[in-house]
């Protein structure tokens, strides 16, 4: 454990020591689903890329799934080190691997027990429902080894094993990447390749997180006999897992609210906005890296009192997000064009595809701000908030916004409900950071 990182270096160094992995390690988890897309798309088949882009929610529903153990058991890790509690984070950490397992094979029994439903709820009509389905199948039967790789990535970075969380990730991109062609179009599987390739890969970097922890970290553990979690732990756990499960549960909500919106203006718009999202998530996942790599410093600074550290902390989270999410809105705006055209040819879906992205730009930087927001609440262990924020952006404000404004505005109302949502939901953050974060760091030590 890197006492000093979290204790005595100076701030903007222990921040960026912990989040450019984290970083990395989300760019890289959206290669999984972005190098998929890429593929499909040189089909130039409409109906087989909207097939494979209904399907994006259940990415983040896994996210969502994993999060509710990963989050709040990292959480709770990083306030125990603080406190100096060392010897609890061995036992706690079995608890989140068998968690994790166990609740995604749970998940898989059911998703694929109403397979046909859940897709249709996603937005499949007739003419992609095929092709989504073979995607289905296979990321459900996988999704277990989704669902578990977040708590490894994530108790690593708690504990001080940040460059291990990311190399996790990467290994598991590259394995995707080799093998995406390969089952794709040597062995002619469409759809059903893109989403094998793509297990295979979360399968090796579930491998090597467990090697790693069992050989390279000692305060880490998946053996059984280490496995033990009291009541208030368990409750410790799940009351920022839950909130920190629902950011992710929402933006499935939140896709698949923008797919059937979409889906009265025909495929190609659901193809289109499909693509547009991956592209936005890059910009969103480094975003969200910055956020929350930053989580394991807050809470450890928070769980050890030192109330000066701790303002030093969130004012430098503050600003790294926000500038690094305007320039970043600005690059893409810019280049919307080009990034467009390395998936689609047809000129028409090119305008509206640069039309959409560019009107998804200007919320990048609002949602910096609730997101160390709502990491704030999960490192001070404040559920409540960091629920209530969580269900705004794409949650219950989208819900709200995207049927008023498709409602006022028709089709251009659809794709600029995201940007409605984000003004909404970042006055909704500074009420709550006045309430809830304030009177904490003003705390004397």
């Amino acid at each position: 454990m890197e006492n000093d990182l979290f204790e005595k270096a100076p701030i903007h160094e222990a921040y960026l020591k912990l989040a450019i992995p984290v970083v990395l390690s989300m760019v890289i988890q959206l290669v999984y689903s972005m190098v998929d897309t890429y593929f499909i798309a040189l089909t130039h088949n409409t109906a087989l890329i909207a097939g494979v882009s209904i399907c994006t929610p259940l990415f983040t529903l896994f996210l969502a799934f994993g999060d509710m153990i990963a989050l709040g058991g990292s959480s709770v890790i990083s306030r125990f080190l603080g406190a100096g509690r060392a010897a609890d984070v061995k036992r706690l950490s079995v608890f989140c691997t068998y968690a994790a397992i166990a609740f995604g094979l749970f998940v898989t029994v059911i998703l694929m027990a109403f397979k046909t439903p859940i897709l249709r709820f996603l937005g499949a009509d007739d003419t992609v429902i095929t092709y989504a389905a073979q995607y289905y199948n296979f990321i459900i039967l996988g999704c277990t080894f989704i669902i578990y790789s977040l708590v490894p990535s994530n108790l690593l970075r708690a504990v001080g094993h940040p460059n291990a969380s990311m190399i996790t990730s990467v290994i598991g991109a590259v394995v995707n990447i080799i093998f995406d062609p390969i089952f794709i179009f040597g062995l002619g599987m469409g759809a059903a390749g893109a989403a094998i390739a793509t297990i295979i890969g979360y399968i090796s970097s579930s491998a090597y997180a467990v090697w790693y922890i069992t050989t390279k970290c000692d305060t880490l553990s998946v053996k059984p006999k280490d496995f033990g979690i009291h009541m208030d732990e368990f409750k410790m756990i799940f009351a920022v897992g839950l909130p920190a499960s629902v950011t992710n549960f929402t933006q499935t909500v939140g896709i698949t609210l923008t797919n059937r919106s979409l889906a009265p203006f025909g495929s190609d718009a659901i193809a289109v906005m499909g693509i547009v999202l991956k592209i936005v998530n890059i910009v969103m996942l480094v975003i969200v890296g910055l956020a929350f790599g930053g989580q394991p410093l807050t809470g450890y600074v928070f769980g050890s009192g030192k109330r000066d550290r701790l303002k030093k902390v969130l004012a430098f989270a503050y600003k790294i997000v926000i500038g690094v999410a305007a320039v970043m809105a600005a690059i893409v705006a810019i280049l919307a064009p080009v990034l467009i055209r390395a998936f689609l040819k047809d000129d028409a879906l090119v305008d509206m595809g640069v039309q959409m992205l560019r009107l998804q730009m200007p919320g990048m930087v609002l949602m910096g701000i609730g997101l160390v927001c709502i990491c704030t609440f999960q490192s001070m262990g404040k559920g409540l908030p960091a629920l209530i924020l969580s269900l705004c952006r794409q949650g219950v404000v989208y819900f709200v916004v995207i049927y008023a404004f498709s409602a006022l505005f028709g089709y251009y109302g659809v794709i600029s409900a995201q940007l409605g949502a984000d003004v909404v939901s970042v006055l909704i953050a500074a009420v709550l950071f006045w309430v809830a974060i304030r009177p904490e760091i003003m705390k004397k030590e």
